[in-house]
């Protein structure tokens, strides 16, 4: 049972910038990650997620100047993706101040890294982001996805959460690539298909566009955080104002 259930700013980067598409496509550009990171830190934000989006596709590592900036004006863990292929890539992250790393592509590509990671730097800080789309093939109904949502691989997702646990991953991080950005509300059933099926802290994300999202993922699904991007980004809503609501609804969050 966690504490309260904490707000996540997710900081998508291409290129050094702050980007938000819809199903990871059609990116645009909205701003200075680090300045972001620093006004979300301000407003109560409980950690910080700062995805290099692009990086795999482009078969580079993460932006290292982009996270040393962004890490030097916040005051909360933040969890760097993006690039990410070996236990090197992650000490040179660990050594600029990153909290946790999240693998991908990587993993599903080496699930041993995940071990290894695990092993190496203690579960706490390895999360593995699983990006899934609906396929009624799937015996769960929905099918791992890499590349940046790009390439379908046959893997159930919740089957490979649970490996993923299995392997020693302290954090779940799984994205609907159909909500992805579309505002129109979190994937309640694949979220909580994970969330039932391991014991470690899954984090919700993609798809959400107004508060009550955030207040039906965690009711619905249980949740140990939600991770928000496009409802923050556009200025609809502060990560105060979210907090204030979700407290409002009973939800225990950190105010």
């Amino acid at each position: 049972m966690v504490d309260y259930i904490k707000i996540v700013p997710c900081l998508d980067t291409k290129d050094g910038r702050l980007v938000k598409g819809v199903n990871f496509v059609n990116l645009r550009d909205i701003a200075d990650p680090a300045e972001v990171a620093e006004k979300y830190c301000a407003d109560g934000a409980d950690e910080l997620v700062l995805l290099d989006i692009t990086a795999t596709v482009e078969g580079r590592k993460t932006l290292l100047d982009v996270v040393r900036r962004t890490v030097e004006r916040i005051n909360v863990p933040l969890t760097v993706g993006g690039g990410i292929r070996s236990l090197e890539d992650m000490q040179e992250l660990f050594n600029i101040g990153v909290a946790k790393c999240s693998v991908n592509t990587a993993a599903v590509q080496n699930p041993e890294l995940v071990r290894e990671a695990a092993r190496e730097f203690g579960s706490e800080r390895i999360t593995v982001a699983i990006d899934a789309r609906r396929n009624a093939q799937m015996p769960s109904g929905f099918e791992v996805v890499v590349n940046g949502g790009r390439t379908p691989v046959g893997r159930d997702a919740v089957d490979w959460a649970k490996e993923c646990q299995d392997l020693g991953a302290g954090t779940i991080l799984p994205t609907s690539m159909d909500a992805d950005g579309t505002q129109s509300g979190y994937d309640i059933e694949m979220t909580r298909a994970i969330a039932q099926a391991v014991s470690i802290p899954v984090i919700a994300s993609g798809g959400a566009g107004t508060l009550d999202h955030l207040v039906e993922v965690v009711v619905q699904s249980g949740v140990a955080a939600v991770l928000v991007a496009s409802l923050f980004h556009y200025g609809k809503y502060t990560v105060r104002e979210a907090k204030e609501y979700m407290a409002s609804k009973g939800i225990r969050v950190r105010l």
